[in-house]
Parts: structure tokens; sequence; C-alpha cells
């Protein structure tokens, strides 16, 4: 029967988990460095280094295991796999391409890791893209709407009845309106212009505050709606977007290094126009 390979994989670590090495009578070296040797297989030495690389890969989840079962499963895994590694004497040609494209992940990884943690953000730079991006700010109207739902146009138009009597509109919402809002008078909040239905959003433009509208159908049922008030924000306070502009800032200054380790690059691109992009499924051009 065949196996996947993330299978196996799978299942190589449950098995070092589950198998911890019998405990050694060495006394603990004195002072544990990254060079410090736990094991020597085929006469390569697995370190301590090694050992909490791969525990940095390892799941959330599998981190909280303890200590000790961590430890003993992982220098076991590794074991494992210097073994049974070293017995590859000829790679395949899959394995070598795999093990160019890992080193070049880790590399370009640990490059990235370095100019993110070398990033500052200063109060000057955050002050100026504040200004830079709020200078032209205009704000955008908003409304404040309350609606009653339900499931006919005579409904609809018996509660505006109800309405021009007097009734109050957050009680009738409370009593008859079939929405989620209904419980709390129907009220929808602020919202701004895309966020309702084309045939809700068209309505309450078209009302003045305080006002109710006639019967609005939309894909949810007919609605009676009155808009509350309306207003024209104020660009936010600096406070208010400080980490939002500080992500912006920090995220354009990695892609900036990046972008600027790639172009100081030489890059070959041959014309790749004669080239079926379905060729990546050919998994025999690989195969040896």
């Amino acid at each position: 029967m065949a196996y996947s390979k993330t299978l196996l994989a799978s299942a190589a670590f449950a098995l070092s988990l589950a198998a911890p090495v019998a405990a050694q009578d060495a006394e603990t070296p004195a002072e544990v460095t990254a060079d410090t040797v736990v094991a020597t297989v085929g006469g390569v030495d697995i370190t301590i280094g090694h050992m909490i690389v791969m525990r940095e890969a390892l799941s959330d989840q599998n981190k909280t295991l303890p200590d000790d079962v961590i430890f003993e499963g992982l220098l076991e895994r590794l074991v494992q796999q210097r073994a049974v590694g070293g017995s590859v004497t000829e790679p395949s040609l899959a394995a070598e391409l795999a093990i160019e494209n890992e080193e070049s992940a880790i590399l370009a990884s640990t490059k990235v890791t370095e100019i993110a943690e070398s990033i500052e953000i200063t109060d000057e730079d955050l002050q100026e893209a504040y200004a830079s991006k709020y200078a032209d700010y205009e704000p955008v109207k908003e409304f404040n709407a309350s609606h009653i739902l339900v499931a006919t146009e005579e409904e609809a138009q018996a509660l505006i009845e109800e309405l021009d009597g007097g009734a109050d509109f957050a009680e009738l919402a409370k009593e008859k309106s079939t929405g989620p809002t209904g419980p709390n008078g129907g009220n929808l909040g602020w919202f701004g212009a895309g966020m309702m239905v084309p045939e809700f959003e068209q309505a309450v433009m078209a009302l003045e505050d305080g006002a109710v509208s006639e019967p609005v159908q939309t894909q949810f049922g007919w609605h009676v709606i009155k808009l509350n008030e309306t207003r024209l924000p104020e660009a936010p306070a600096l406070d208010e977007v400080r980490d939002t502009i500080e992500a912006e800032l920090w995220e354009t200054r990695l892609r900036d290094e990046i972008a600027g380790l790639v172009d100081a690059t030489e890059i070959d691109r041959p014309d790749l126009s004669g080239i079926d992009p379905a060729v990546l499924k050919d998994t025999s051009l690989i195969t040896e």
C-alpha cells in the first residue's frame, strides 16, 4: 500500500515523541551552548542548536508538550533523520532541487527577519505620514437610520399609518420588525455609502433628518426607514490611527528593502513565451 510523504513524516514524528530515549548516565555539561553535541550519527554531530531550530518549527499545539517530551522526541527524530538520510548516497534530482529551494527559502526568511527587526518608526515618521495621509481629507456623509422589516408592502403601509397617527418608531420596531435589529428599536447605527443594499441606501439618501420613508422593497422584505441623523465626520486623530499608520509604514519599508535587494541582484529572464505553464504538472521531468 502506498502512503503519502506527509503521512510518513507525521507518523515518524509521532513515533519519535512516543518513544523517548532511555536516560543516560553521563553528566550534563557544565555549560550548554548551540554547539553542545547531543548525538553523533554516522560521524555527523547533532547539536543543541539543531534541536532549538527544529523546536521553533513545531506547531503551537506541539510546543505545549512537556519540555522533556519535546527534548527526547526531537532528539530521536533528528537521529532518525540523520540515520535514514545518511544512507542516501545519490540523492534524486527531485531531492536535490527541493534542498536548493529549501535553502533559498530559509536564507531569504532569515534576511527578511533581520530587515524587519531593524526597522524603526519614529514619532516624526508617524506625524509626517499622518499629515500626508489626511492632507486632502474630504469627509463623507454618514447616516444613522432605523428600520422596521416586514414581509409585505401592505404591512409596511399599515406601519406608516400608525406612525402618522403618533406611534413611536422604536416601539413599533420592537413589536413588528422581523429583522435582527427589532429588539433594539430597529436602530442600524452609523453607516456610509456602499454599506447597505442599493434600494435601502437610495431611500435613506433621499430622506431628511427625522423623516420616515414610504415602503421600500429589498431582497430581505419590505422596510419602513427612519433617518435619525446625518454627519460629516472629521479626520481621525493621530492617536486613533497610530497603530494602522505605523503598520503601513513598517510594511512599506520592508517591501522597499526587499525590492532593493532584488533590484541590486543581476537577474536574467529568458523568453518564456514558448513554455506551457501546464508543464509544472509533469513530475516525470524530475524523476530519474
